[in-house]
């Protein structure tokens, strides 16, 4: 039953960091206004990635968190190719939306290339950052390797996104700054949802084993 409750509540974050990293990168074609500050619609999704990396981290270690990353990345890749099919399929001839279909889904290949290239380095850093800081701390302090981690692997992110997207083509620094502000205030505020997964998913299994115990 413990290894039931352990790999239901893995499902249940790994889906939901894989929900999360998709759901960003189909809606990032929108720039938003947030506080005056322009930015891709999917910076609250993608942030999102984050807390669950550092919730399994936290709680399984640093290899099962590095294999949801990957297979984030497996699943980011099968979803840009089916969506580039998706979009050349020829369409039936009474549908007329292809022209907004493509608008709002298609993306440029340069911007899929570095939002690939930016997930693989800077969630791989999150995990082994906060992995590294966990060992150095004697896993106390959650708060500083959830934040540090975090607000490090986002701007390496953040960094290696804009300079490969926009290089060139935009200025480079506003558009950093822009996206590191909201992204650095989303980062401290979701140290207490970290908080409170670990808890519940640390309860969770804890009633497994009293229930074995019994």
């Amino acid at each position: 039953m413990t290894k039931d409750r352990e790999f239901s509540a893995l499902l249940y974050l790994g889906a939901a960091f894989v929900a999360a990293l998709v759901t960003a990168n189909l809606i990032s074609g929108k720039i938003v206004a947030v506080g005056g500050v322009f930015v891709p619609a999917g910076i609250l999704a993608y942030s999102i990635t984050f807390a669950m990396t550092d919730t399994i981290c936290e709680v399984w270690g640093r290899k099962r968190t590095q294999a949801v990353v990957n297979a984030g990345f497996i699943v980011l890749l099968l979803a840009w190719i089916t969506v580039a099919l998706a979009i050349r399929l020829p369409s039936a001839p009474f549908w007329q939306g292809q022209a907004a279909y493509a608008a709002v889904l298609g993306t440029a290949n340069r911007i899929i290339l570095a939002s690939l290239i930016a997930y693989a380095v800077s969630q791989t850093l999150d995990v082994w950052l906060y992995h590294r800081l966990k060992l150095a701390t004697a896993s106390r302090m959650l708060w500083l390797r959830n934040n540090v981690s975090t607000l490090i692997a986002q701007s390496v992110d953040t960094v290696i996104f804009v300079s490969i997207a926009f290089y060139g083509d935009l200025p480079l620094l506003p558009i950093m700054l822009g996206q590191l502000t909201v992204k650095y205030v989303i980062a401290l505020l979701d140290t207490p949802v970290v908080y409170g997964l670990v808890f519940l998913v640390r309860l969770r299994l804890d009633d497994g084993r009293a229930v074995n115990a019994a």
